[in-house]
């Protein structure tokens, strides 16, 4: 088999989803998204086995697989692992070769990267340490207002006067919303005011990296349509949002286990 016929597999084992893509040289032949649950192996594993078996292929048909995110060190079955920083920049350049910013929001970090022409990293700021941020923070807030997770996005849209909030902390934040709602403020102007306070954290927070067209916001959060709004609202350009921004960080680990067979 030629090594550009290769079948090759890219898994992203992060804190909420596990993602896997399969590639053929550079054709996406399929990926996959399942909740993380409780064990990171097991969910490697059964986000692995629903892709083979969706081909119908065998694990020993794999030629090369890298694995990435946080829990890429229980994912026993693959080559090699790779941070996710790095597979976030080759997946962006990958479907967006003019990329120089990825903003990646997921449910336990956040990260702004600066790439360069082919997809390498030369600079980033990251957030793992606390939930400010990330999409923790919106289920949180979410939860408080009695909101599907799903739909804070759109209600926020719908708000015509957004609420100022203060704090960004999770805990003062959740407080401050509570006495939001007993002034008689709306769920819609509420949500509007948290979406917009986490974009000027993710601002504040990437700044020391700078923000680059083209600007990719990728992870579970860049499915929220009011994140994307109070983003852009912040930075004054656009922002793109691929087809599936969860598969990213798996595509990239993909495409480098691809150039490892290549060599």
């Amino acid at each position: 088999m030629k090594s550009d016929e290769a079948l090759i597999a890219g898994i992203d084992i992060g804190a909420a989803t596990a993602k896997a893509v399969f590639l053929r040289g550079t054709e996406i032949l399929s990926s996959c998204v399942i909740p993380t649950g409780e064990s990171v192996k097991k969910a490697a594993e059964t986000v692995m086995q629903q892709m083979l078996d969706e081909l119908r292929l065998s694990k020993e048909e794999v030629a090369y697989s890298i694995a990435t995110g946080y829990g890429r060190r229980a994912v026993d079955f693959a080559d090699e692992v790779i941070t996710e920083i790095s597979c976030h920049g080759k997946g962006v350049s990958f479907l967006y070769p003019e990329a120089r910013t990825v903003i990646d929001i997921g449910g336990q970090d956040s990260k702004v990267i600066e790439i360069d022409v082919t997809g390498n990293i030369a600079n980033f700021v990251m957030n793992d340490k606390c939930a400010a941020g990330t999409g923790r923070f919106l289920e949180v807030m979410a939860r408080a207002l009695n909101a599907d997770i799903g739909e804070i996005g759109m209600l926020s849209l719908q708000g015509d006067e957004p609420c100022q909030i203060s704090n960004t902390c999770t805990v003062f934040a959740e407080s401050e919303m509570i006495s939001l709602r007993a002034e008689g403020k709306s769920r819609d102007n509420i949500l509007a005011g948290i979406h917009s306070a986490m974009a000027h954290r993710i601002i504040i927070m990437g700044n020391s990296v700078g923000f680059k067209k083209q600007i990719v916001f990728t992870g579970g959060v860049a499915k929220n349509t009011g994140m994307k709004k109070a983003l852009e609202d912040r930075l004054g350009q656009e922002i793109l949002i691929p087809e599936n921004p969860q598969i990213i960080g798996a595509l990239g680990a993909a495409i480098l286990a691809g150039n490892k067979v290549k060599r």
